[in-house]
């Protein structure tokens, strides 16, 4: 299937621009993402110099996913991983599924009028791990080219339904020494065997297929650890799959049985790569001689003799790289049928990773759908639980809510789909067309259209606690290894959804504990435009102390504060409604009293949680206001005239440090249009950033728009701070606009 983003480019556009690209800056790899505005995800449009089923686990990415390429476009940003242990450090999920050595570089697409993606290029492990300044320069110009070829597409590029796989360098013309160089190989005394990209043998010679036990014709075209089963064990696979990424020569020993010992030598390149075969020492004797002529079709082995241990690779491993088996070592093994292959061994590993990074239910269902559908190629996904007998569903994606409805509420004892019988039993289920669901559920395939699914029991514990559908568009067989791996990934499923339930449950009732905690609304007052907000973090618990309140105490006179209570709990929150309500019986008095008492009502509470607070008396009739403040972030102030910025406070400790605080006031005139922004530390506790310096931007931003609606000033200022939208803390957030009184 031709990628979507592929066709709107124009036929060949973005494949010559990659393949460019690579060779200008000597990459191994490369690949281009297309950004889906809309979805807030990255998609693999075309790739370059590795196999497709490496790339597939990141084929589709949500933007606000912690990955190289998804940093780039979000932080507008050229990213550089300079080798592993850069790579698990600081993209853990990642280096779980690509443990192998190699540099890489992530650059954003800047079109004319939009981010179109970014640029991903892969450097072998031979790659200094400094990138040069001259050399970051190449890579940002390859993707400004890259953009400009997008930018100059008759249609706007869109998000593609699959990878297209181009090759790095053309195909190598036709040349009649190549008959010299295959007479040349055959005379040699070992195996010679070269493998595309992908794993499939391309040219084996009569002396390879002997060591190997097969005909030529039967392994040409074939992947060596799929066509021979003593090579079917994740070791020869992950030995191929190092040489490919890392392109560092790589050596293994392995047995083929009964008794025959051979050594694999990989030399890869951006072609393919090399293998060089001969007969290894075996673990308790001498080795056998190096084979002599291959008999009458390279069929049967050549006898074994003694004879003299195997030259050495003739370019040497670097370190960290897998190096030839010493006598003694574990041979490779005979490979059980249907074994799964190490590409879904690391997918799974990768997939792990990123469901231990959920929280919520919404959380396990958007990974599913953006990371696990596109994996195992499903276009539809339900999950459900059992809930009082009935199979309630907690996420969906890729089916008409109508069908949704359909499917909601029914019981667990339904013959309308397998779900039931899957969570009864705890045994998966798995349909290859609709005729074979018919057989035993004949209303199913007509209620959604599918055309083949795979129902995987949620167990905890042994105990079933829901099912994980996939659905498909098209009829699908699933093989062994498939299966195998859906089922085990339905456990990690499972934990992941078990937590997130128990998440959501807490998380309601603090968060509806906070929300009934914070005032409903806030009082209209003539000469004072007033708006808040108040923002949860968007990780973790979301819910925590910060508050703000505006209590009127006559016609003219209305104090104003905003508080954060420390930490990110219930009891955070129940603090923060005790704290409100001691500054409620105290309001009215001065501002340092009313911190000073609301301090000792902390004390007789006998709680470790500190508070920081800002109190502001506000005097419209005279023009005035005072306040007071207790460890807090001073507030943002524009004067019409004067340079915007924070307002000089006296310093105070916290709330709850000591019974006996006192606190310094602070005199402010009010002249009309005098803007405040009062705020708590999470709209400028930004990670990686200087809080000054954010603190003096959003200065700059309130003066260029204090004459707007507060409201849109308000929701401006956070965004300008949190450009991502991703909230690593609570933000309360209290505007106050002084607008002359009329008469």
């Amino acid at each position: 299937m031709t990628p979507r983003g592929e066709e709107s480019v124009g036929t060949g556009r973005l494949d010559t621009a990659l393949a460019d690209t690579v060779r200008r800056t000597g990459a191994s790899a490369g690949g281009v993402y297309l950004l889906d505005e809309p979805a807030q995800a990255l998609h693999l449009a075309v790739m370059c110099g590795v196999p497709a089923e490496v790339a597939l686990p990141w084929s589709r990415m949500a933007v606000a996913a912690p990955f190289p390429v998804t940093d780039a476009v979000r932080e507008d940003r050229l990213v550089w991983v300079a080798s592993q242990d850069d790579m698990a450090r600081a993209y853990p999920r990642a280096a779980a599924g690509l443990p192998y050595r190699f540099a890489l570089a992530a650059a954003p697409l800047p079109g004319r009028a939009r981010c179109w993606g970014a640029l991903l290029l892969l450097w072998p492990a031979s790659h200094p791990e400094a990138a040069t300044r001259r050399e970051q320069g190449h890579i940002t110009a390859a993707a400004r080219r890259i953009a400009h070829t997008l930018d100059q597409a008759p249609v706007p590029a869109a998000a593609p339904t699959r990878p297209r796989l181009i090759p790095v360098t053309a195909d190598r013309a036709a040349d009649p020494s190549h008959h010299a160089a295959a007479d040349y190989v055959e005379r040699l005394p070992e195996g010679a065997v070269a493998l595309d990209l992908e794993g499939r043998i391309t040219f084996l010679d009569s002396t390879a297929a002997a060591l190997l036990g097969r005909e030529a014709d039967r392994l040409r075209g074939t992947r060596p650890w799929q066509s021979l089963p003593w090579l079917d064990a994740p070791l020869a696979e992950d030995h191929y799959r190092t040489a490919v990424i890392s392109r560092d020569p790589v050596a293994f020993t392995t047995l083929r049985p009964p008794d025959t010992y051979l050594r694999f030598e990989l030399h890869p390149d951006a072609s393919g790569i090399s293998v060089r075969i001969t007969r290894a020492t075996p673990p308790d004797g001498p080795g056998p001689a190096p084979p002599g002529p291959a008999p009458a079709g390279g069929y049967a082995p050549a006898p074994t003799a003694p004879g003299t241990t195997p030259p050495a690779p003739s370019t040497p491993a670097p370190a960290g790289t897998a190096t030839p088996a010493p006598p003694g070592a574990v041979p490779a093994g005979a490979g059980a049928p249907g074994a799964a292959q190490v590409g879904r061994l690391y997918q799974l590993l990768h997939l792990a990773a990123a469901l231990t990074e959920t929280v919520a239910v919404r959380d396990v269902v958007d990974l599913v759908a953006q990371q696990i559908l596109p994996a195992f190629d499903a276009d539809g996904l339900v999950l459900s639980a059992a809930d009082a007998g009935r199979l309630r569903i907690t996420g969906h994606h890729g089916y008409d809510p109508q069908v949704i409805d359909r499917l909601d509420g029914l019981p667990l004892d339904t013959d309308l789909t397998p779900a039931g019988d899957v969570l009864a039993t705890g045994v998966p289920s798995f349909f290859a067309d609709p005729a074979e669901m018919a057989r035993g559920y004949p209303r199913a395939p007509k209620i959604s259209g599918k055309q083949a699914w795979a129902f995987l029991p949620l167990v905890i514990s042994g105990r079933p606690v829901g099912c994980c559908i996939l659905s498909y568009d098209h009829p699908r067989p699933f093989t062994a290894d498939e299966r195998a791996v859906l089922t085990s990934l339905a456990g990690l499923i499972a934990q992941a959804l078990d937590r997130a339930r128990l998440y959501d449950a807490v998380h309601d009732l603090a968060h509806g504990l906070q929300q009934a905690l914070l005032p409903r609304s806030l009082p209209t007052v003539a000469g004072l435009r007033i708006a808040a907000r108040y923002l949860p973090a968007s990780h973790g618990m979301n819910v925590g102390g910060d508050f703000y309140d505006v209590i009127r105490i006559d016609p003219t006179t209305v104090a104003a504060v905003i508080g954060d209570v420390q930490g990110h709990n219930v009891a955070a929150a129940a603090l923060m409604g005790q704290v409100r309500t001691a500054i409620h019986a105290t309001a009215g008095a001065a501002p340092d009293q009313v911190l000073a008492r609301t301090n000792r009502v902390l004390a007789d509470l006998e709680t470790d949680l500190l508070v920081s607070c800002l109190y502001m008396h506000i005097d419209l009739a005279r023009g005035r206001a005072v306040l007071a403040g207790a460890g807090h972030p001073p507030p943002l102030l524009h004067q019409p005239g004067r340079p915007p910025g924070p307002l000089p406070l006296d310093p105070a400790p916290l709330l709850g440090v000591d019974v006996d605080l006192s606190f310094a006031v602070t005199d402010l005139l009010l002249t009309p249009g005098t803007t405040l922004a009062l705020y708590t530390d999470g709209l400028i506790e930004v990670p990686g950033a200087d809080p000054d310096r954010i603190t003096a931007d959003l200065a700059r931003y309130l003066a260029a728009h204090a004459s707007q609606d507060p409201g849109l000033v308000v929701d401006g200022l956070i965004r300008h701070a949190w450009r991502s939208g991703r909230y690593t803390d609570d933000i309360a957030m209290l505007l106050l606009r002084a607008e002359p009184q009329t008469s």
